[in-house]
């Protein structure tokens, strides 16, 4: 799973949206994992002095990661896009591959490195204290992404946690399903069943939207998807019973697939998917005007030069925020090249290319 403003496809859903708009309630606040209130990403900024003492520092960082994924290309990338910029040299670079043993000893193997820093996305933050610990008791300087440690404290253990504007995610999410069902129709919603603050806050910011600005918008099934190995099941249940839904928001994009596969294969062309990071099978069925109408991606090369930042500020003994959140894109066939670029730092798969 990974981790801005809606593009219409059309001119007339454009203005759909427009006139809803000043009926909105307002969606709940992102958080961050520990109830932080969450400062916009951009707003963190470095002086040309407080650059200047950066790139007298000699400093170097290792990027420590959880997986492999598009997200996390981008998320590298951008952080190491600003590290060259501030003259910050990256000495190490690993990969979890999701297993938290590995995910420390990557952090003892990096220290090898003596880095100034470490951005990193722990994989399990209930063992993360002690995979930290070597780097933390070094005084290196932390910065992580999504989530923190459990039982460090932000100020004293890392500089600052970067992550997505999550209830904005949501909300794009429902302002795009109510632009493709022109406000009006039946919808299923697929909600995350377990107790985590990225997609508890992006599904709870998708239904507020529909409750709150689409009036002509009914959600009549909700399904809770606690094991995502079971989406497949979960999706053929919901299509077969309820075969006339006009849309179905769907928690993130691997059990979206799943939806999209149980559509196709009940022979499905009405029902149309909203769900959040991006996908090439389900950007594809939305360039070539299938059952997908959006994809809200978050900023994730930004996610990356947010860390490097905060990193530096932290370097040079600058305070910053707790927790600090990026924008969210709602991709749609009309905008995909802007919106891969904006979320992913490069141009979408040659497979997207439209028809």
């Amino acid at each position: 799973m990974n981790h801005s403003r809606a593009f219409l496809a059309s001119a007339g859903l454009a203005a759909l949206l427009a006139l809803a708009s000043p009926l909105r309630a307002e969606v709940a606040a992102t958080r961050g994992p520990h109830g932080e209130s969450a400062t916009p990403a951009k707003s963190l900024t470095l002086t040309p002095e407080q650059e200047a003492k950066v790139k007298a520092g000699g400093f170097t960082a290792a990027l420590v990661w959880h997986t492999s994924s598009d997200y996390t290309t981008a998320v590298n990338q951008g952080a190491k896009d600003e590290f060259a910029r501030l003259g910050i040299a990256v000495v190490a670079q690993t990969d979890a591959g999701f297993d938290a043993a590995k995910q420390k000893s990557d952090v003892e193997t990096v220290m090898a490195k003596k880095p100034s820093a470490i951005l990193s996305l722990p994989v399990d933050p209930e063992t993360a204290p002690e995979a930290y610990k070597p780097a933390r008791d070094a005084g290196v300087t932390l910065v992580f992404v999504d989530n923190s440690p459990k039982g460090y404290e932000q100020g004293k253990d890392y500089v600052a946690v970067v992550s997505d504007d999550l209830s904005q995610m949501g909300k794009r999410a429902g302002d795009a399903m109510g632009a493709a069902l022109n406000g009006k129709g039946k919808i299923g919603y697929v909600f995350h069943d377990a107790d985590f603050y990225v997609t508890n806050q992006r599904d709870r910011g998708f239904k507020q939207t529909i409750l709150d600005s689409y009036k002509g918008i009914e959600i009549v099934a909700e399904q809770g998807l606690a094991d995502p190995t079971r989406a497949e099941d979960i999706a053929n249940a919901l299509v077969a019973k309820h075969p006339d839904l006009d849309g179905i928001y769907v928690t993130w994009a691997e059990p979206a697939e799943s939806v999209l596969a149980a559509l196709r294969n009940a022979g499905n062309t009405h029902t149309r998917i909203v769900t959040l990071d991006l996908s090439e099978p389900l950007a594809l069925d939305m360039v070539k005007g299938g059952n997908v109408a959006a994809i809200v991606a978050d900023e994730a090369y930004q996610i990356g030069v947010t860390a490097a930042r905060a990193a530096a500020a932290g370097l040079i003994g600058e305070k910053t925020a707790p927790f600090y959140a990026v924008d969210a894109i709602a991709v749609t066939k009309a905008n995909l090249k802007d919106g891969w670029n904006r979320s992913l730092h490069r141009d979408p798969p040659p497979t997207l290319a439209a028809p």
